[in-house]
């Protein structure tokens, strides 16, 4: 049986879809424009080896330390950076949900640097040290950005520290002062205070937000609970201190890598509004706060002995000294070329057991101009700030404090470590003369004076008047344990009927012989009017 088959004819083309002469030439002539004669080269390499935050990549023979990666995983794109260049392998850190890397992903070289969204959209946010907001928020719209990891500024963009910081904390600005661009570090064991002064600080740049003078506050959370960061968080919006305020955080949930990047992420943010003198604005004036670096010290040696760099000291890779020196490093007052702006840099070190002479202590004292070191004895003691006023210094001393309290400060440090040594010697009962009786009187008054509760910062004008009084002996006739409050009481007597008089000295900021007369005479006569309750 013969199957009849039909041959299939062309159909005619439609009419309609005509392409004529000079839209061939266009479309041509479009395509030779945007023709690139250079081709597009992506290095691509395999991953081999993968855990606990660190991959081993093998097929980067071109990748540059530091370099930024994506790894391609069934979950989307995850970001790493080159640490170790090896001779078959690349070693990465992977900044994200290192558990979604798996052996056998694509990795592919970026040839980009680490870089973090910097400017005023992050002012008020918590953000991962990405600069990805954490808070909640809508996402930020950064117009710039800033590599996170970058040469400090050399000598001649630097000139000398001399202008002050105020912390607002009577026993810190009087005896250990802080300059805007000095690195203060903040030492002491677990729960004793550290972060407490550190958020005294930035509370107390409020009164210069919105002038020439503002302080742009970051504050680098490593390692700590999100319990601990979130009441950080409310205490500083309750003040009103979060319009200045960028906060950085690395939680102990967060892989090391991020812990370890977090500092240098907060200080790139933070050096946007240093330089802004470059661009012809008005640079601002910064204060970071690095708490602590202990724990990023830690994440540090996990990475480096994951990735089997050797160890050193405590276990400690050789470099671990240069991990905080190119980041404190960065901490400066530039020169009035370069726009004169300053970044402050307050590290916090956790010591164990008072020991500051184990390896992380040692280096970041050798590294900062000074330290403020918190005693458990003096805290548990009620004396807070617990400040051991021996072995705490500032090497910018007294060029970073005004005038005024320069000329009644320079004697307390030394008095109070003389009150310290006779304190001991009493407590052996031995008799005392009327004059040491009466110098051991006088420092318990000053040491009763320079308590501070936490979150109430103060004036540097109500500091000099009340360390005035103490000094002069005004107080000498004041039971030891209502000290604090004659103090409060003679604060709101100066804001009060002796306004003219704080307001005088405020614009001053020097005490001249008649100054010294009107402040001894209006305390006196407060002293009068006032009685002890209670």
């Amino acid at each position: 049986m013969m199957r009849s088959m039909t041959r299939l004819r062309p159909q005619p083309r439609n009419c309609a879809v005509k392409i004529r002469t000079d839209e061939i030439g266009t479309i041509i002539q479009g395509e030779i424009a945007n023709y690139r004669d250079e081709l597009e080269v992506s290095e691509i390499g395999r991953v081999v080896e993968v855990g606990d935050g660190i991959a081993r990549i093998y097929g980067l023979s071109e990748a540059m330390a530091g370099e930024l990666l994506a790894f391609e995983t069934d979950h989307g794109t995850v970001m790493g950076q080159v640490f170790n260049l090896e001779l078959d392998t690349v070693g990465a850190v992977i900044y994200g949900d290192y558990l979604a890397v798996e052996e056998g992903d694509t990795v592919k070289s970026t040839g980009r640097l680490l870089e973090v969204p910097v400017g005023e959209a992050l002012l008020g946010r918590v953000v991962n040290p990405l600069g990805e907001p954490i808070d909640g928020g809508p996402a930020i719209e950064a117009t710039a950005s800033r590599k996170v990891d970058v040469i400090a500024p050399g000598i001649a963009a630097r000139q000398p520290v001399k202008e002050p910081l105020q912390t607002g904390l009577k026993a810190i600005d009087s005896m250990i002062p802080i300059g805007r661009g000095q690195r203060e570090l903040i030492i002491g064991d677990r729960k004793t205070g550290k972060t407490a002064i550190a958020i005294d600080a930035i509370i107390n740049q409020k009164e210069w937000w919105g002038t020439d003078d503002a302080v742009v506050c970051i504050y680098v959370a490593i390692g700590q609970k999100e319990s601990t960061v979130a009441g950080v968080v409310q205490t500083l919006r309750k003040h009103g201190a979060m319009d200045y305020t960028i906060i950085v955080n690395a939680s102990a949930a967060d892989p090391a890598p991020l812990q370890y990047i977090a500092p240098y992420s907060g200080c790139a943010m933070g050096e946007y509004f240093m330089w802004l003198g470059k661009e012809g604005k008005t640079p601002k004036h910064v204060l970071c706060i690095y708490d602590d670096l202990s724990k990023q010290a830690t994440a540090y040696r996990q990475l480096s002995l994951l990735l089997r760099r050797p160890p050193g000291r405590e276990a400690y890779p050789g470099d671990v000294f240069y991990l905080h020196s190119r980041l404190l490093e960065r901490a400066t007052k530039l020169s009035d070329e370069h726009g004169a702006g300053s970044l402050t840099a307050l590290p916090i070190i956790e010591t164990q057991e008072g020991d500051v002479s184990a390896y992380i202590p040692t280096n970041v004292i050798s590294i900062t101009d000074g330290q403020i070191y918190l005693e458990p004895d003096l805290f548990f003691a009620g004396i807070r700030p617990a400040v051991n006023v021996g072995i705490s210094v500032s090497r910018v001393g007294s060029n970073a404090q005004v005038k005024a309290m320069k000329q009644i400060a320079g004697t307390l440090r030394l008095d109070l470590a003389a009150y310290r040594e006779l304190e001991a010697f009493a407590q052996l009962g031995t008799e005392l003369d009327k004059a040491t009786q009466a110098q051991l009187d006088r420092g318990e008054r000053m040491v009763q004076l320079l308590l501070q509760p936490q979150y109430v910062p103060y004036h540097v004008i109500d500091q000099v008047i009340s360390i005035f009084a103490g000094t002069q002996g005004l107080l000498d006739d004041v039971k030891a344990d209502k000290v604090l409050d004659f103090e409060k009481a003679m604060r709101e007597y100066m804001h009060g009927p002796c306004k003219p008089l704080w307001d005088e000295l405020n614009e001053a900021r020097e005490l001249t012989d008649d100054l010294r007369e009107k402040i001894t005479k209006a305390v006196r006569e407060f002293k009068e009017t006032w009685s002890p309750t209670g």
